[in-house]
């Protein structure tokens, strides 16, 4: 299969069949993330315990791209610290951006490292880091503790 084929297949099965579109009951954290150029809007629900992202989950609306990536994204941070979400994080932005592109690093990524695609589609940048810029904001703003 090649490399754009296997980006269209994960896009499309995490848009068509997300395992982390639902509300949360009693989350922790609720932050909307918005993207008023095409419309993208996403509200970000975490349950934290002890620092360590325990679950998480988004509701809202947007293009294909943008929905994937923020149900790529919670499967990729479920269990992790604040700091190595923040790791991923940055990985992620670093590859959309294209200045990191060591594929040993990116594999950390899981699926998402597939969305790489993406830093040759400018227009669709900002869809792909919706929900990690969100998420980011969440992790760096809210009282997030490694306790």
């Amino acid at each position: 299969m090649e490399l754009k084929d296997l980006y269209r297949e994960i896009v499309n099965d995490h848009n068509i069949n997300p395992m982390h579109k639902f509300e949360m009951e009693d989350p922790d954290i609720v932050l909307r993330g918005v993207n008023p150029s095409c419309g993208d809007d996403i509200s970000l629900m975490l349950r934290v315990k002890d620092g360590v992202i325990m679950d998480a989950s988004y509701t809202g609306c947007g293009c294909a791209i943008s929905q994937a990536s923020v149900d790529m994204m919670i499967d990729n941070v479920i269990g992790l610290t604040k700091e190595e979400a923040l790791y991923r994080i940055e990985l992620f932005l670093g590859m959309i951006e294209g200045t990191v592109t060591d594929e040993k690093k990116l594999e950390a990524l899981d699926e998402a490292m597939y969305l790489s695609a993406i830093s040759h589609m400018p227009a669709r940048v900002k869809c792909a880091v919706l929900g990690w810029r969100t998420l980011k904001k969440i992790l760096t703003e809210s009282d997030v503790r490694e306790d």
